[in-house]
């Protein structure tokens, strides 16, 4: 769920085709089955296209028809109103959270720009270290246990992770209070999203799609003043390898609303690089309002043998008084 309205955008099978079409890892059988998977989960894909305006609010809207409530016994009911209140709760809290670090950074770095996405790229990756570390405290407690999470938040964390390097190679990192700034709030945002994660990881899910919504805003707003200054600066050293010459299986993991293979980054100045930073942050928003419909995530490599994580077993906790619950009147056999 998020603030905005989510309208979805829809790959057409021709075009899922035309886009397999060239990848050696895919055959006929597996494209029909990779589809009859991907209904399943309610979630739809988009592609990125040059020049193309990326609307990262109009992803991961669910869509069903009659047919699926019919036939799906595990479609989640709608939420009641005591429920939708509570969202609404979540989400003003989670806005005022956002808006207030917001103001802080456009003072701060209203005219340092690197500076300010060095400090971005180390708050962004800070959730997915929470995510990754309530998740092992559910599966040491015997609670829950769901690896593809575990991937893909950690995947998550790699890309976030290679963002910072690029800020850190061009600069933004040189002055003392910019590390200092950013390591401090680093702290506090990760034990108060190991809080919230232990308690509402829908919440803390909606708070990380606010960060990383406000990143690729920040990323795109940078590209259309800076563009023609971009294209005529040499890549980053950092991004040309990361993007173009290493295993690209943990660039793949981290979409997933896309098809593994299908994005491929062509990095020949520093516009480029801008480009894909700003698309890589509209993908983890994408991937951040999946996950706020619980056990809607997937891995995109995920196999036809593989468990999905599309339905899962009563053990499946959304929040620590969830799996304390769970725990004690569903104990395993």
């Amino acid at each position: 769920m998020a603030v905005a309205s989510f309208l979805p955008s829809i790959f057409s099978p021709s075009t899922n085709l035309l886009l397999l079409r060239g990848s050696r890892s895919f055959s006929p059988t597996s494209i029909a089955h990779f589809h009859s998977r991907r209904r399943l989960c309610k979630v739809r894909a988009t592609i990125l296209r040059e020049n193309e305006k990326v609307a990262v609010e109009e992803t991961f809207q669910p869509k069903t028809s009659p047919d699926d409530h019919n036939n799906n016994n595990n479609e989640p009911p709608p939420p009641g109103s005591v429920e939708k209140w509570v969202i609404k709760l979540e989400q003003s809290i989670n806005i005022f959270l956002t808006d207030s670090v917001i103001k802080v950074l456009d003072t701060l770095y209203h005219d340092r720009d690197y500076p300010r996405f060095f400090v971005l790229e180390t708050i962004a990756r800070v959730p997915y270290f929470a995510f990754i570390s309530v998740l092992h405290m559910y599966e040491s407690f015997g609670w829950w246990r769901k690896s593809e999470y575990l991937k893909v938040h950690f995947a998550e964390s790699w890309n976030e992770m290679h963002h910072l390097l690029i800020m850190e190679e061009l600069g933004g990192n040189a002055w003392w209070f910019d590390r200092f700034l950013a390591q401090h709030i680093a702290i506090f945002y990760y034990f108060m999203t190991v809080f919230m994660y232990a308690l509402s990881p829908r919440m803390a899910y909606h708070l990380s799609e606010c960060v990383e919504s406000h990143a690729f805003e920040t990323y795109d707003k940078f590209i259309k003043e800076k563009g023609d200054e971009l294209k005529k600066l040499a890549p980053s050293k950092v991004a040309v390898k990361y993007y173009t010459e290493e295993d690209l299986y943990l660039f793949d993991e981290f979409q997933t609303a896309r098809l593994p293979n299908t994005r491929r980054p062509i990095i020949q100045n520093m516009y480029d690089v801008f480009m894909n930073i700003r698309d890589d942050e509209a993908e983890h928003c994408k991937t951040m309002k999946a996950c706020q419909t619980h056990g809607n995530l997937r891995s995109p490599h995920a196999s036809e043998d593989d468990d999905l994580g599309c339905t899962l077993p009563d053990a499946g906790c959304e929040g620590i008084v969830d799996c304390i619950k769970k725990s004690i009147t569903n104990p395993p056999n």
